[in-house]
């Protein structure tokens, strides 16, 4: 008979926990593990169940029966199972791929681009280009894309989503579709989530691109752009979201086509999005925005501040916590109104509302070290899904400079949006769009609604045997953080390594002083600078033995632990402390806390050779600094270092020996350096396989969550650090009553204090198993819900601005890269816009012109055409035009070129040629099939008369501008440069009124109208007005600029 343990995964604690815990087991439902099972994984009374082998057995082929039916009546399953089709022409044509020359396998791309032009399709070239690229990728990285990987290429290329597991290589195939989209010469873009990735990813991944003859660009923050206009040209182009999102508002607000640095007019072809969850989901709460100054406002802030700290909470004001909501009571209108010495806090002269609203928010739902630290007088947003802080990022509407006045810190000016796009957004201008994540299955319908990408499931290429362990309840914070604590040290005296996850810097250095009590040796990861200028270091060695991580969401994305540690970061560590202090004298001390000691990690043995090398590149590099005189700044010298380091990938040994022979009048620092580096590479990876093993012994990388997000996918996230590639490993959810999920939606988690405490005395005994987690699961699928909600209606509402924006937009692009006859033309459209809107305000098409106000025409039409009129037009009278309106009956034909109402002066002869004979013809055509205009006995007339008007004002303006002088290039410069920046002024205040609308419209529910119908209405008409400004404005600036263009 075989006997099962509750606990078979954890032997017994140490002797201080064992006295004050109690076992409390329910019915047990399941085989291995009970549903609720009060003691901690270190108490000492088990309660044993026997098991019949019968019973077992049974179970485990029911399981495995429920497991392989669900799978084949997956769609998922037959998805995946048709792309093996393409798997087995990929490895048939690698045979044959295997045996090219390295100069015939870089010539296989000019000879796929030939066939394109010739009429191939990409699905005819695509199983032998993905033969391609493996071979590539096999000689230069030394790494064969696996099967799998061959379909999460297959995935990418067709426009889904490849939804891959940590550790299964998505950087890598993301080259297949990268490379066989870029054929076509439009330009790929490979957009990750920070500057670090997209620069590792264009360096590593771009020689396998530039081996077949590829350009590869990369964006980075601080470029000029010079540099950015040569990269976005490039046909692989790697950058992050964020920095793509800012050039193509800045391209947007470009003066000039000199100024553009993307590939217009067609900017976007195809993207590979990599985390493609964060950016679309995570990220989709957030606009991107370019902000000017506006309201020099800054001394109410600190005011309001003060009346924030004496108004209290339920009494004076109530908080929603859901939606960051603050509402005054009577009682806080009061206290406020009479603090601030005002009669009214919402008068419109003395505004207050805003000011007090927004320091009770800074109060109450921004925290320090939660959504932001204080860095050098500044206070700094702290990424709350990355756990990174954003420097160029600020808080709108006010709510930055609220809570730099709580701090007492110096007040920026607030500013005005001129430009701003949603990540959904930016994204949709893709034609083809494609993207990569652990994570994305749970939002699967999210992605089909808004985006239509379906999300396919690549399969593992080795079988996933991680354990994630029940998920423990507990009632209060103390006794959640206490279980924890007694966890990380149980796991350290066995020598596994843990990382534990944390959703804030202040959660991460509270466990940090916890662990500091019990002197466990840890490192700390979060957004503060001296941690996170540590970041590729620490993650290095989290898989080592004995290592032990505190970490917020950073270890969440981009990031490998790799069990027995990252040789090639152990590597360059190593190199780093031999060289640093002899290559320069700058070498800072860094500020290490004593629990980070790395006395528990084992050190890695270098050997005799190695040891050589360092000695002899060590001297080398004193002597160059010293004989030479070259001073190199501290991150001048690790940028050779990494320079070196990137050398030594691309060359061998031999050669790097060679290079160092060949150079004899110079000193030979960077080969030597390289060679050095693959020396002791070798070291590591011995050292490191070695610690591997014996952690994989041991039970691999062990992962504590501290809470539940607010997605099911983040936690996903985080127990994806472990068992990555079938290693072994284990995850523990630990959750509390008290954390912040539960309090921000108001869940009612009664019914779990309650059953504590019906089962235990102590507060700080956990609770698990199935009805726990079925529970949790549900709490988190309704704020899953509510923040879908939110994002939907983000959608919908920016939509409306989607459609005003590309308009706008594709207008600018136009006017900057067109010719300058198609600006000259814009503004013809223009002048017979505003005459025709003239008009119509006047007449009447169902009524004779003799009711038409054609006094208050002429005086609006000679207020527009000002100065550049001739005489005789002002001359004109009211009576004068309704006798030549009644003449237009009796004409028997009208010259469209040529046309004139009866006794009325006649237009400048200014259309000569073809093209301003054809140019008046499309104006004609235009006002003819106006649909806009009402039908009636007298449209004729109506028509005729804006064909006169507009003729007639265009004529003059081009009289005017010949008898100026100026040559053509400079008048059509002008031209241009008005209509862009009238254009960019009225854009400006448009978005401004459509976020004053977005924020207003909802209060209009209460009348039982749809706030988005009601936006859409609304914001159409602003539009309409926007457009009708700018071509009014365009024309009075040029026309007042031409009659006096030497005061202009």
């Amino acid at each position: 008979m075989t006997t099962v343990t509750s606990y078979s995964v954890f032997p017994l604690p140490p002797t201080k926990f064992r006295r004050r815990r109690q076992s409390t087991t329910l019915l047990c439902t399941k085989t291995f593990f009970p549903p609720f099972t009060v003691p901690h994984p270190y108490i000492p009374t088990r309660r044993r169940f026997t098991v019949s082998p019968i019973s077992s057995s049974l179970t485990e082929k029911i399981g495995g029966i429920k497991k392989t039916w669900t799978d084949l009546s997956s769609l998922n399953y037959w998805v995946v199972k048709d792309y093996y089709r393409l798997v087995n022409s990929v490895n048939v044509l690698e045979r044959s791929i295997v045996k090219l020359s390295d100069e015939q396998l870089s010539a296989k791309t000019v000879e796929f681009r030939q066939r394109l032009k010739q009429g191939a399709s990409l699905a005819d070239i695509q199983a032998e280009a993905f033969a391609v690229v493996r071979e590539a990728a096999k000689r230069k990285l030394g790494m064969r894309h696996f099967d799998v990987q061959i379909i999460g290429g297959a995935v990418l290329h067709d426009g889904s989503i490849a939804e891959m597991k940590t550790g299964e290589g998505k950087t890598l195939v993301s080259t297949l579709a990268a490379y066989l989209n870029a054929l076509s010469g439009e330009g790929v873009h490979v957009v990750t989530v920070n500057d670090y990735l997209a620069q590792r990813d264009a360096e590593w991944m771009g020689r396998v691109h530039r081996f077949l003859g590829l350009s590869v660009g990369l964006i980075q923050r601080g470029m000029t752009p010079e540099q950015r206009r040569s990269n976005y040209g490039c046909d692989i182009t790697y950058t992050n979201n964020s920095e793509l999102g800012f050039d193509y508002l800045r391209d947007n607000l470009s003066a000039s086509r000199d100024q553009l640095v993307m590939r217009w007019p067609k900017p976007f072809h195809f993207a590979i999005l990599d985390e493609v969850d964060s950016v679309l989901i995570d990220e989709g709460r957030n606009p991107l925005l370019i902000s000017g100054e506006a309201s020099k406002e800054a001394a109410r802030y600190p005011v309001a501040a003060r009346v924030a700290e004496l108004l209290t909470r339920v009494l004076h004001y109530k908080v929603e916590l859901k939606d960051n909501s603050v509402e005054l009571t009577e009682e806080g209108i009061v206290l406020a109104e009479m603090a601030l010495e005002t009669n009214d806090l919402w008068d419109e002269n003395d505004p207050w509302a805003r000011f007090v609203l927004n320091a009770l928010k800074a109060k109450e739902f921004y925290r320090r070290d939660v959504q932001y630290m204080v860095r050098n007088g500044k206070a700094l947003i702290i990424n709350e899904l990355t756990g990174r802080v954003e420097e160029k990022r600020r808080w709108s509407e006010g709510i930055h400079q609220a809570v730099e006045a709580k701090e007492g810190l110096k007040i920026q000016a607030d500013s005005v949006v001129v430009a701003q796009i949603t990540y959904q957004s930016l994204f949709k201008l893709y034609p083809k769009l494609s993207g990569m994540t652990g994570t994305a299955k749970t939002e699967e319908k999210e992605f089909l609604k808004m985006f239509q990408m379906p999300v396919i499931e690549v399969p593992t290429n080795m079988s996933n045997i991680r354990q994630d362990l029940p998920i423990q309840a507990f009632a209060t914070a103390r006794g959640k953080w206490e279980y924890v604590r007694a966890e990380i040290e149980y796991m350290f005296k066995l020598g596994r390594p843990v990382l534990v996850g944390t959703t804030s810097v202040e959660n991460s250095e509270y466990l940090s002083d916890l662990l500091r009590e019990t002197n466990i040796p840890h490192n700390v990861l979060n957004a503060r600078p001296k941690y996170a200028a540590r970041e590729a270091e620490i993650v290095a060695q989290a898989g080592r033995k004995n290592a032990i991580t505190l970490s917020t969401n950073m270890a969440g994305r981009g990031t490998d632990i790799i069990l027995g540690g990252n040789p090639k970061m152990l590597a360059k560590e190593i190199l780093e402390d031999s060289l640093l202090s002899f290559l320069t004298q700058n070498v800072p001390d860094v500020d290490i806390d004593s629990g980070t000691s790395k006395k528990v990690l084992s050190k890695v043995n270098v050997g005799p050779s190695s040891l050589g090398l360092l000695a002899k590149t060590a001297i080398l590099s004193k002597y160059v600094s010293k004989s030479e005189s070259k001073s190199w700044t501290y991150d001048e010298a690790r940028n050779m270092i990494s320079e070196s380091i990137e050398m030594s990938q691309s060359m061998e040994s031999t050669e790097l020996q060679k290079l160092i022979d060949e150079q004899t009048e110079i000193y030979p620092l960077g080969p030597s350096i390289a060679l050095a580096y693959l020396s002791v590479l070798k070291d590591c990876e011995s050292h490191c396989s070695n610690e591997g093993l014996e952690v994989k012994s041991l039970g691999g990388l062990h992962v504590i969550g501290t809470s539940l997000h607010e997605s099911r996918r983040i936690d996903n996230q985080l127990r994806g650090r472990a068992g990555r590639q079938g290693d072994p490993g284990s995850t523990r959810f630990m959750v509390s009553l008290q954390d912040e999920m539960f309090q921000k939606f108001n869940f009612d988690t009664e019914w779990a204090i309650k059953l504590i405490s019906r089962i235990t005395n102590d507060e700080d005994i956990p609770i698990e198993g199935n009805a726990i987690v079925k529970q949790l699961m549900s709490l988190q699928i309704n704020a899953e819900k509510y923040f879908f909600g939110i994002r939907k209606s983000l959608v919908e509402f920016d939509e409306v601005l989607e459609v005003q924006r590309k308009h706008v937009y594709d207008l600018r692009q136009l006017v900057l890269t067109g010719d300058s006859d198609g600006c000259s033309e814009h503004i013809f459209q223009y002048m017979q816009a505003v005459t025709a809107e003239i008009i119509f305000k006047n007449v009447d098409p169902t009524k004779h012109p003799s009711s038409w106000n054609l006094g208050k025409l002429l005086r609006e039409f000679n207020g527009i055409s000002g100065k550049i009129s001739n005489d005789s037009f002002a001359g004109v009278t009211e009576e004068q035009m309704l006798q030549s309106l009644t003449q237009i009956d009796v004409l028997s034909s009208t010259d469209v070129y040529e046309f004139h109402l009866p006794n009325l002066p006649e237009p400048p002869n200014s259309f000569r040629g073809i093209r301003m004979k054809s140019s008046s013809l499309k104006r004609w055509l235009t006002i003819c099939s106006d649909d806009s205009i009402k039908d009636g006995k007298f449209r004729s007339t109506v028509n005729l008369l804006c064909k006169y008007l507009g003729d007639f004002l265009i004529a003059s303006y081009l009289d005017i501008i010949q008898e100026s002088g100026y040559d053509s290039a400079y008048v059509k410069e002008i031209e241009r440069e008005v209509l862009v920046k009238t254009l960019d002024c009225f854009w400006r205040d448009h978005l401004v009124n459509m976020n004053r609308l977005n924020s207003a419209v909802n209060v209009r529910s209460f009348g039982h109208r749809n706030p988005l119908e009601e936006y859409k209405i609304d914001g159409c008409r602003f539009f309409i007005s926007m457009l009708s400004a700018t071509r009014r404005v365009t024309v009075e600036s040029l026309l007042r600029y031409w009659s006096s263009p030497m005061e202009s």
